[in-house]
């Protein structure tokens, strides 16, 4: 099974919150917005989507 994580950088506030919950490392800050670096690693266990206040990430499972 594989996941895909998205970043709606319209919605992302830059809070950090997804870079520090994700145990894979699939996010980092980019000038001052999310954006997923490692979407091969993504879990799928969800806990980005969980802490994102704004609901800009989303999981994909293809």
């Amino acid at each position: 099974m594989a996941f895909i994580p998205t970043v709606d950088e319209d919605k992302c506030e830059g809070c950090g919150e997804c870079v520090d919950v994700c145990p894979s490392e699939v996010f980092e800050l980019e000038d001052d917005v999310s954006k997923v670096v490692n979407p091969d690693e993504c879990l799928g266990c969800e806990s980005c989507v969980e802490v994102c206040e704004p609901g800009a990430i989303t999981v994909e499972e293809v």
